[in-house]
């Protein structure tokens, strides 16, 4: 046997007074959370499907001095196996008969009700109505709404972000009501090395169902290729920065409602890394070209849902976030928003690059794709908020509401 650990997500806890790593299925596909020793995040780390037990097991000793029984790392393999975290055949076929359900179902139902929103229509209507209750609206917002064609809007959890929700929604409601077709482009938390990632499911909120346009999916498949765009198909399932806009549009539309185009961003690191530029990207390209000529003779609303900084150990940062570093973040979203309001995608994407993106934008490429769509743009910031990410204060989250025409 020569584990492979699949691309799993980690965190630390502590436990009966020692340091232990979480490990859970970011897919969904498994509710079961393994807690292990932090001492053994050397043999964790090897597991790449090149080592058998035994190599690992010298490792382990070599490495932190720790001799384990001739059976432990049997018997954890084993227990990762039956919580789907190893990447062999038996996660295969259990992912390959969750995907076929997945795109058998009469539509990908909401992973978001009763956790951040109620489920029932009518209390969701509230919720949302509180929101924009809380705004003072500019008298000049509706006229400024007639020209909006996109725009940014959180992901993050309502509680946090209701008000910056409703800000930039309220002023692109006139837009949203008009739209035939809207795009999300959303941030693609469980991404593996996929940059676009598509599914012809439609997504179902507590109003119904946004139909998707099967047509401009298709388009843009056939472009990209099919294998390519569905390879990540299933993280639609539970991943929900397009589902977080979704909502707020199907409450705007209700029963009109328009179509949709869910699409998964995945990462730019391979680009801030030096790998190339997006501006240069042949796939990059082949997408914006496709979908704006798949949309063209439709009222299309373009969204690029997606949050901004990520800092403070909650996110792997050393040191809290005290108030001078909280403006200081302040200031760089300040330019990055600037960049955003003007349409300048290649200027957002070496903003974040300059920086080695030290402030984790988890947005950058569904917000720059989303300009590249628009093409020549200009807009309004109609709000920004750094939410508490951790019960100490010393994490947040920075989000902000952008529109643009």
């Amino acid at each position: 046997m020569r584990p492979k650990l699949r691309s799993v997500q980690v965190s630390r806890g502590e436990e009966y007074g020692q340091q232990v790593l979480i490990l859970s299925d970011p897919c969904g596909l498994s509710d079961c959370a393994m807690v292990l020793p932090a001492s053994l995040a050397p043999v964790l780390e090897l597991c790449d499907g090149t080592r058998d037990i035994a190599a690992l097991r010298t490792v382990l000793e070599l490495r932190t001095g720790l001799r384990v029984g001739p059976d432990y790392l049997e018997k954890m393999f084993a227990a990762l196996d039956r919580a789907l975290l190893i990447d062999n055949e038996h996660f295969a076929r259990v992912y390959r008969e969750a995907v076929e359900k997945f795109r058998a179902a009469p539509s990908r139902p909401p992973a978001m009700a009763d956790r951040v929103y109620p489920s029932k229509s009518d209390l969701l209507e509230q919720v949302l109505c509180g929101y924009f209750d809380a705004i003072l609206p500019d008298a000049d917002d509706q006229a400024k709404a007639d020209e909006v064609r996109g725009l940014v809007s959180p992901h993050i959890d309502y509680q946090r972000g209701g008000t910056v929700y409703a800000g930039v929604w309220h002023r692109a409601a006139k837009a949203a009501r008009d739209t035939e077709v809207a795009i999300i482009l959303g941030t693609n938390h469980f991404g593996g090395k996929k940059l676009i990632t598509l599914t012809r499911q439609s997504y179902a909120t507590p109003w119904g169902v946004l139909a998707t346009a099967g047509d401009v999916v298709d388009a843009v498949a056939s472009a990209l290729g099919e294998e390519e765009v569905f390879a990540e198909e299933f993280n639609h399932r539970n991943e929900h920065s397009v589902e977080a806009a979704a909502v707020w549009l199907h409450y705007l539309v209700k029963d009109k409602g328009c179509e949709l185009v869910p699409v998964l961003c995945g990462s730019f690191q391979r680009f801030i890394e030096g790998y190339g530029k997006p501006g240069d990207d042949d796939e990059v390209a082949r997408f914006v070209e496709t979908l704006r000529n798949a949309t063209a003779d439709k009222r299309t609303l373009i969204v690029a849902a997606g949050d901004l900084a990520h800092v403070g150990p909650a996110f792997g940062d050393r040191y809290p976030i005290n108030i001078l570093e909280k403006a200081r973040v302040s200031s760089a979203d300040s330019e990055l928003m600037s960049a955003i309001a003007r349409g300048d995608a290649e200027e957002v994407f070496q903003q974040v690059k300059r920086e080695g993106d030290r402030r984790r934008i988890c947005g950058l490429s569904a917000i720059y794709l989303a300009l590249r769509l628009l093409g020549k743009a200009s807009g309004d910031i109609t709000g920004y908020a750094q939410c508490p990410a951790d019960e100490q204060g010393t994490s947040f989250v920075s989000i902000c509401g952008i529109v643009l025409a």
